[in-house]
């Protein structure tokens, strides 16, 4: 399967049998992102959080008060 990085616009092949091909196959909004851009964003996003100035947004629990 031939996919495009959405960042770089490199374009790769990868295997049809993969999970990853599987997901970009059945579910559109799954976009792929080739290994040096993840690993650029990851390292950014590392150097980011070491500042402590980067928030990470989690999702709040809702607490039932009933149960």
């Amino acid at each position: 399967m031939r996919v495009k990085c959405v960042i770089c616009d490199v374009v790769e092949s990868i295997d049809n049998n993969l999970p990853l091909a599987k997901k970009l196959r059945n579910r559109p909004i799954h976009t792929y992102m080739c290994q040096t851009c993840h690993e650029r964003i990851e390292e950014r996003t590392m150097e980011r959080k070491k500042t402590g100035l980067f928030t990470e947004n989690k999702p709040q629990e809702e607490t039932d008060e009933y149960i």
